[in-house]
């Protein structure tokens, strides 16, 4: 009888009178000054001093969403996103590191872009306002805004990315050499190259 007594007792927490649970350990925040050393040693040569790549292969990272950088490194790092180049830059970096650099280069102002084939941009436009209703095609701005500032930690921001960088995600993931979003693999199938390079260039001169 004693043992089922024992074995009725509801099992409390053993805190003292007066006493209350420990809060759980708040994140860290993120140490910018770290975050710009690692910057400058690791991304600055492809990405730019700033964040404002210069070379049109390459992307801008200043004012990108910081979740979204942190995540694309950790799938780089872990290769479900495929980049050698990135993987090994990515690889030596820790899920601290990742955050310093993220939020250091999220700081900073991002350039204007331009869009710069006229004949093309309308239906970039286009696409990217209201998608192609027929072929089930959503359009851009649903997922990253009317302006391309995208959903922080949802959807990247797009406004002024080189265009030659927007294009060449699009066919990868069109062709399966990028395969870390299902949903943008789906849409960017559907689109053939002449599509793909006028919505790029629509993105280059959003604001």
């Amino acid at each position: 009888m004693l043992m089922a007594a024992v074995l009725a007792v509801p099992a409390f927490p053993a805190f003292s009178a007066g006493e209350t649970p420990a809060a759980p350990p708040k994140a860290a925040k993120p140490d910018l000054v770290k975050g710009e050393a690692s910057f400058t040693a690791v991304c600055a040569a492809c990405h730019g001093a700033d964040g404002n790549s210069a070379i049109a292969a390459n992307p801008k990272l200043s004012q990108q969403h910081p979740e979204y950088l942190v995540k694309q490194l950790q799938e780089f790092k872990s290769g479900k996103r495929n980049d050698p180049v990135m993987k090994g830059f990515a690889s030596a970096l820790s899920d601290e590191d990742m955050k310093n650099i993220a939020y250091w280069v999220t700081a900073k102002a991002a350039k204007p872009g331009f869009a710069k084939d006229k004949a093309l941009v309308s239906m970039g436009e286009r696409i990217y306002r209201g998608g192609i209703a027929d072929r089930q095609i959503a359009a851009c701005a649903g997922c990253h805004s009317p302006n391309g500032s995208g959903i922080p930690a949802q959807y990247p921001r797009l406004s002024g990315q080189h265009a030659d960088y927007t294009a060449t995600q699009l066919v990868a993931f069109r062709d399966g050499k990028r395969a870390n979003s299902l949903q943008m693999t789906q849409v960017a199938a559907k689109l053939n190259d002449r599509e793909i390079k006028a919505v790029a260039d629509y993105i280059a001169g959003l604001r």
